[in-house]
């Protein structure tokens, strides 16, 4: 039996990064009724609010999709995890704390392809209006009043510093705000960690906006479908303690669901590829067969090295001295605890004689098991990871079945493209250089992976096929663009092309893949949204002066 169905101005399918900022901004700015409908439970989970704990949620199912990819040529035939937020915050609840929006090439090559006003002095003020930046920053770039907390770096280690100066030695300038002018260099980490603890999209945007009446959030609301009278949204299906109900949207449905969830809930509510919608048993309400399609994501290999001479965040992360971490940060919010996964970030170029900042290298002193969400290792020791920034291979995401609790087929078809492969053999080049400076040799105690053995191109790539992983940075599963791109889903102020009141805002309307992690752009585009919907003056572009 269904309930009689609740009905509001907007109803938010997903409490995501974007789900969280536009429920805030249509509240607080609009003054609208909205319900937010999440899959998850509250975040209540103490390992969501410790930054350590990300190696707990990417592996616990109850706040985690635990989706996996499907096996591909250049993984070997592998599955690779894929990890997804299932809670209030969702992907934001749940990552490496990382905030790094990309450079400043990545939007104006999406206004180019037709997206008015995605242009980077188009989008920079809604990058500024969310931020809170606590350091270093140009004030052109940077906000200092959003509510979304952004900090450097607060802990040192040997390790650190020497990574940090034999770069430099290396020939890599020291950027102290990769987040401004340019991205290029090496610098340490910008995090969403604010007083040793995560600071989630929930945290910042969500859980305020509850204060007000207007907002209802229901966890625990597995979205099942969108209902349509003709070509427009007028509510939406979901389950919730196994009993199906439904909720009316006066104005519009917002898809937030996220690059996975997004597309595959269009595909059950009848939009998509016919020929699809037929293999699944779902009646057509639309045709669009972009949906699901462009799907892009960063593929990475780790460079291992046992370490000497100094500990590794192993050791820290073990018997008596990780009692005495715990007790550090109970008291003071401080040590290994209160930190994220990857401590500095290098872009650079995969050939020296073509200056296009086009691969990125990361550091960490730790090791890992061979499968990343296993944990550290069982060895001291460093990694260095690398891959593409702008990548080229493209998969797909599609719903596997009409049944809401199956799974959707994620197919990202890593290095597919030949140019990929070429950048990820010269981004390993480089991070294994920048394992072996002068000033990192007094910790190298060798090679785990790939090994010295590994050196020719050949060699390179028979590594990755067998070794490669995701970066947790999947984005266009419904991309923006005119309606001249057969395979777009949305247009430029995110309203899917030939339906009424339905939007999609999250990263799967990413056009391209940026040169960074995806967090950061997901927010902005939240933020650009919640204007968009509310029919509000675009903040104005900012000047960069060229």
């Amino acid at each position: 039996m269904i309930e009689k169905a609740e009905s509001f101005d907007y109803v938010i399918v997903g409490a995501g990064s974007a789900g969280c900022v536009i429920a805030n901004r249509l509240v607080t700015l609009g003054q609208a009724k909205v319900c937010v409908l999440e899959a998850g439970p509250r975040d209540y989970n103490p390992f969501i609010h410790i930054p350590a704990g990300f190696m707990k949620t990417v592996e616990n199912p109850n706040v985690n999709w635990m989706y996996q990819t499907e096996p591909s040529r250049w993984t070997d035939g592998r599955r690779i995890a894929q990890p997804r937020g299932k809670t209030l915050g969702g992907s934001g609840s749940i990552n490496g704390h990382i905030y790094n929006r990309g450079q400043r090439l990545d939007y104006d090559v999406w206004a180019q392809l037709g997206n008015v006003g995605w242009s980077y002095a188009e989008v920079l003020p809604y990058f500024k209006r969310c931020e809170h930046r606590i350091g270093v920053g140009d004030e052109t770039y940077r906000g200092r009043e959003g509510p979304f907390v952004v900090t450097d770096l607060d802990w040192s280690h040997p390790l650190l510093d020497a990574f940090i100066a034999g770069a430099v030695d290396y020939g890599l300038p020291l950027n102290t705000d990769y987040n401004g002018a340019t991205q290029r260099g090496v610098s340490v980490c910008q995090r969403s960690i604010y007083k040793g603890r995560r600071m989630s999209p929930a945290r910042a945007f969500l859980h305020p906006a509850r204060r007000s009446n207007l907002l209802s959030v229901k966890t625990e609301a597995h979205v099942d479908k969108l209902v349509f009278k003709g070509k427009r949204a007028t509510s939406v299906r979901y389950f919730q303690f196994g009993q199906a109900k439904t909720v009316e949207a006066n104005r519009e449905v917002i898809l937030c669901g996220g690059v996975f969830n997004s597309p595959q809930i269009l595909h059950r509510s009848g939009v998509g590829a016919e020929a699809l919608l037929a293999e699944i048993g779902v009646p057509l309400v639309h045709a669009l067969d972009g949906v699901g399609e462009g799907l892009r994501d960063h593929c990475y290999v780790p460079i291992t090295t046992r370490v000497k001479n100094s500990d590794s965040l192993n050791e820290r992360s073990r018997g008596w001295p990780l009692l005495k971490e715990i007790a550090n940060y109970a008291l003071r919010r401080k040590g290994i605890l209160s930190i994220q996964p990857t401590l500095v970030y290098i872009t650079w170029d995969s050939d020296p004689q073509v200056q296009n900042s086009d691969i990125q290298v990361t550091f960490t002193p730790a090791s890992y098991h061979e499968q990343y969400e296993k944990g550290l290792a069982d060895y001291p020791g460093m990694t260095v990871g690398a891959w593409q920034h702008r990548a080229e291979s493209k998969g797909y995401v599609r719903a596997r079945s009409s049944n809401p609790y199956e799974p959707p087929i994620i197919q990202p078809n890593y290095l597919d493209a030949e140019v990929d492969r070429k950048a990820l053999i010269g981004a390993s080049r480089l991070a294994r250089a920048l394992s072996t400076t002068p000033q990192m040799m007094h910790f190298h105690a060798g090679e785990v992976l790939p090994g010295d053995q590994v050196q020719s191109d050949d060699e390179w790539l028979d590594f990755a096929k067998r070794n490669c992983s995701t970066t947790y940075h999947p984005v266009g599963s419904c991309r923006m663009g005119p309606t001249s791109d057969p395979n777009a889903v949305v247009d430029a102020r995110l309203r899917v092309h030939g339906l009424e009141n339905v939007r999609v805002a999250d990263a799967s309307i990413m056009p391209t893949v940026p040169s960074g992690n995806t967090h950061a752009p997901t927010l902005m585009i939240g933020e650009k949204a919640s204007d968009m919907i509310l029919g509000r003056t675009p903040l104005p572009a900012v000047d960069l002066g060229n």
